[in-house]
């Protein structure tokens, strides 16, 4: 069947290039002879096009909450206790995480706050091996031979004092992004098909203050809230911003993956609602040619995506259009980009019993009641199958998966199923 599927997709698509080549100003039916053989190259070119082709991928986003103050320390302290968990296989939270994943079975997925772990053996591959390579709780195992993760801000001490209380210290909210120690609430993203790392593209380092209509967070006299010295070096990601360029069927999906900093904790001046929006933001400019040209990446390369390229946003984007303490302007500009495909929130039961009373609830992703996380597929290239969010009926057998912030995490697993289509 899917051979089959494989070869109507191909041969239809070489079909109608075939009808274009050999009589442009007439219809198929119009000669017997170019009909058959239209049909004959088509269906031939198409059987040698199957060769690892894949007519539908499935590509989610999941904050799994492995930062290590989940494991029992706090702090700077609790800097190794990820890599501990991984390398035992015994954690019930991080168990879960995966038996979600096995269920759910994405072929690309992000997670959101999973720490920075330099060695992948100590890291990726402890979690892949440990954990997704072994059946949890009778799910089938998945395997993801492809991965990316890279250093982030969290954690990384500016040398300023960014939280205006009068002390340069070491502490969470003096580092460039909000962290007890390097690479906390870090991200990875795990694949079954080839990374190109060679042409991966980070932001870590993109400035704030170049980001095309950055707001600068200002006190409530209208003076500027961050020093100029700290400004000037600012960098706009609490964690980083990534375009990852993944090889399928021959073509290049890029997955545009970040975790904006939370809206707040703040105060009057708003800095991280600010920054949130802006973060969110920064993926609009980089979607247009013209207002990403100014755009240098942590590789020194200029620019924003190309032009038709197909792509997938995904992250916990800590943001909603409709409801939340951000603002609402940045999450809005992405969802109606014009380069963005037009669909549907993805929904769960469990969201729905959660907060009944909610007319927005069923879209919910997170436990604490908002539409936190993202899976948002470009217009070009993809029609969509399917899509839901992890988030079971507190009768389903596999609610306990989900019963608590502490059963796995306080998000819950949002993904799309995109049918592959030709490019324009």
């Amino acid at each position: 069947m899917v051979q089959y599927y494989n070869c109507l997709f191909v041969g239809n698509f070489l079909k109608k290039l075939l009808s274009w080549f050999f009589c442009s100003n007439m219809t198929l039916s119009d000669n017997p002879m170019r009909t058959g053989l239209t049909y004959f190259l088509a269906l031939n070119l198409g059987i040698f096009s199957l060769t690892g082709f894949t007519e539908e991928i499935r590509i989610a986003t999941f904050n799994v909450s492995m930062e290590g103050s989940n494991y029992g320390r706090q702090g700077a302290q609790a800097a190794n206790a990820l890599a501990e968990q991984l390398e035992t296989g015994e954690n019930l939270q991080i168990r879960n995480i995966a038996a979600i994943i096995q269920r759910v079975r994405p072929d690309i997925i992000l997670l959101n706050e999973f720490d920075y772990i330099a060695d992948p053996e100590l890291g990726a591959k402890a979690f892949i091996n440990n954990y997704l390579q072994r059946s949890q709780h009778g799910g089938d195992t998945i395997h993801y031979p492809y991965f990316f993760y890279a250093p982030v801000n969290t954690g990384r001490q500016s040398g300023y004092d960014l939280d205006n209380d009068g002390i340069i210290g070491t502490g969470a909210n003096d580092a460039w992004g909000f962290g007890h120690y390097e690479g906390q609430y870090a991200m990875l993203l795990l694949s079954r098909f080839p990374i190109d790392k060679a042409s991966t593209r980070t932001f870590k380092q993109f400035l704030w203050k170049n980001l095309p209509g950055a707001k600068t967070p200002t006190n409530p006299d209208g003076s500027p809230y961050y020093s100029k010295q700290a400004w000037e070096k600012f960098p706009l990601s609490s964690k980083s911003h990534w375009d990852i360029p993944i090889a399928v069927n021959d073509d290049t999906i890029h997955i545009l993956a970040s975790h904006p900093t939370p809206p707040v904790f703040d105060g009057p001046e708003n800095r991280n609602g600010l920054r949130n929006q802006d973060e969110i933001r920064f993926w609009s400019l980089y979607l247009d040619e013209q207002s990403s040209r100014t755009f240098i990446d942590d590789q020194g390369r200029q620019g924003g995506l190309a032009h038709g390229s197909r792509f997938v946003v995904l992250g916990d984007l800590n943001a909603s259009a409709s409801e939340g303490d951000g603002l609402k302007e940045g999450i809005r500009a992405l969802l109606e980009h014009p380069t963005v495909g037009e669909f549907q929130a993805p929904r769960s039961i469990g969201a729905l019993e959660a907060a009944p009373n909610n007319p927005l609830a069923a879209s919910h992703t997170a436990t604490w009641g908002m539409r936190a996380d993202y899976v948002i597929p470009s217009k070009n290239g993809w029609a969509i199958v399917d899509q839901g969010v992890f988030w079971p009926s507190a009768k389903s057998n596999d609610y306990f998966l989900v019963e608590s912030r502490s059963t796995s995490s306080d998000h819950r697993l949002v993904w799309v199923s995109l049918q592959w289509q030709p490019r324009l």
